[in-house]
């Protein structure tokens, strides 16, 4: 009467809804991190949604379950379509005469992380922001270390003297 379902179809079945609850889990784990830097890289929220689909898609392509290092690869393959990561020069201390507050407002912070300039705006997020180590930034963008501090360091004194030339037009 019934006709019987070979277990191998159920297995299979299985499998893929496995795997689509695996990829959803791994895609929630991952999604807020990955907008968040797409957004302060970008500055839009539609192209951070963008960047964060293609980022997924690619990394998905490359592994069903991708970790947290191939979405990142994934995120920093598709930053290097849109922008230049080419290190910038080095900044200048223009804020060494102008004494700055120690507590800086939010929305200061993330206008002046948008002046950067791309590649400082996007080791400065990763290090300083999500906490990644200075080597594992280096290998993620693919940049000796040596040269992720010196970047480092160009976008620190970039980001001060933005945040004192906010704070300097404030005052006047």
């Amino acid at each position: 009467m019934f006709k019987e379902i070979p277990t191998h179809v159920l297995t299979a079945e299985a499998e893929e809804h496995s795997l689509a609850q695996a990829q959803r889990d791994i895609y929630d784990s991952h999604r807020h991190r990955i907008f968040s830097l797409a957004y302060h890289m970008t500055g839009n929220e539609l192209e951070a949604e963008q960047l964060l689909t293609d980022s997924f898609v690619q990394a998905f392509s490359t592994d069903p379950r991708p970790d947290g290092g191939v979405i990142d690869r994934s995120l920093v393959w598709e930053l290097r379509k849109q922008f230049s990561l080419a290190p910038a020069a080095p900044a200048i201390s223009q804020s060494a005469g102008i004494p700055m507050r120690k507590n800086v407002r939010r929305t200061d912070l993330e206008e002046a992380i948008q002046e950067l300039p791309p590649p400082e705006r996007l080791l400065f997020l990763l290090r300083d922001v999500e906490g990644y180590s200075s080597e594992s930034v280096s290998q993620l963008v693919d940049m000796p270390q040596p040269q992720v501090n010196r970047t480092l360091l160009s976008a620190r004194i970039r980001l001060r003297g933005i945040l004192s030339n906010m704070e300097a037009r404030r005052a006047a």
